[in-house]
């Protein structure tokens, strides 16, 4: 996609259905207590996450999603690219009050790149995932 940057985000089962009400346009609003959006930079930490956290997080519904998305470029330039642990630890953070805005530069539809099931994980086990 021309201009656009593709993010990855790892999501857990609420964040999943809310994002699935918005016909996978849009990412929720961020709660009270969470002032910072945070896409990934790639696959591979946006898994990680999902694998290694989601799935033994109650909140999350023992249940990781590895969402990607593009984004218009252009617009993302104004947001400075985080490193927070090793080389694949990259991040963008987007104020909570941005939000809106963020989903509104979104291009096409946030699409599910794997599903990972904790040991606890209770519920649906046939989510469609775009490996493309």
């Amino acid at each position: 996609m021309k201009n656009a940057r593709t993010l990855y985000r790892p999501v857990g089962l609420t964040e999943y259905q809310l994002i699935a009400s918005s016909d996978f346009r849009a990412f929720p609003p961020r709660l009270d207590w969470q002032p910072i959006f945070y896409p990934v930079l790639n696959a591979d930490y946006a898994s990680q996450i999902a694998r290694d956290w989601n799935t033994k997080d109650g909140v999350s519904g023992y249940v990781g999603f590895v969402t990607a998305f593009d984004v218009d470029a252009d617009y993302l330039a104004q947001f400075e690219e985080h490193r927070v642990g090793g080389s694949i630890h990259r991040e963008l953070w987007i104020p909570a009050a941005e939000l809106d805005n963020f989903n509104a530069h979104i291009r096409g539809k946030i699409r599910i790149l794997a599903v990972f099931y904790g040991d606890k994980y209770q519920g649906q086990r046939d989510f469609e995932t775009d490996k493309a």
